[in-house]
């Protein structure tokens, strides 16, 4: 896939304000400080598109960005460490578990992971409630670049691992860096197929 335009379209805290369900939609989430808006910022070559910041928890809206004027790159508040209330955690709390139970044209849902540490248990909970949910998503491994390559594959495996004892099948994941690029390409033409299957049931039969 290559992307030819991409722009912020708007914020919101309501998952019923955000735009009109008429295009597939990915959303990306994480923990705080995983890398979200480097790698969205990579993902669609356009510098400063997603704010960065020194300090976790700078997401706190739902932000719909359109891509190609053909899909919604969506980027969600992280979840667990974040320098801000307990009332506030649980509103964004409530805020993205209302959007992803609702939102008709979530296609997937980018499950970002720092490749640097070892299975973190609000991720596997995290993706637990997906599974439970029927909400389907991809593990997204960010900062490849950090370490070895070795040393990735092994903490990749580690999770992989650790879900097996839960999941009888397991998602699929990709690796990436918003340094190199790593990741890039897979992620998209990913994307690219399942913007393919959306367009093909909404086509009606001949």
């Amino acid at each position: 896939m290559i992307i030819h335009d991409a722009q912020f379209l708007t914020s919101n805290s309501r998952a019923e304000l955000c735009p009109a369900p008429t295009l597939p939609e990915y959303a990306f989430i994480g923990r705080s400080n995983v890398g979200k808006s480097s790698l969205i910022n990579m993902l669609t070559e356009r510098k400063g598109l997603a704010k960065t910041s020194a300090s976790p928890g700078k997401t706190q809206l739902i932000n719909h960005f359109i891509i190609n004027d053909k899909w919604f790159l969506v980027d969600l508040p992280g979840y667990g460490y974040a320098k801000v209330s307990k009332t506030s955690r649980a509103e964004w709390t409530r805020m993205i578990n209302f959007y992803l139970r609702h939102r008709p044209n979530l296609m997937c849902v980018c499950v970002l992971i720092d490749s640097r540490h070892s299975p973190q248990a609000t991720d596997l909970a995290f993706m637990e409630k997906l599974g439970e949910e029927g909400i389907p998503f991809v593990m997204v491994f960010t900062k490849a670049d950090k370490q070895s390559t070795a040393q990735t594959k092994a903490l990749v495996t580690d999770y992989l691992k650790k879900m097996s004892e839960i999941w009888d099948e397991l998602p699929r994941y990709f690796l990436t860096s918003a340094e190199t690029g790593l990741g890039r390409d897979e992620l998209l033409d990913f994307i690219a197929e399942v913007n393919q299957q959306w367009v093909a049931d909404a086509t009606p039969n001949a």
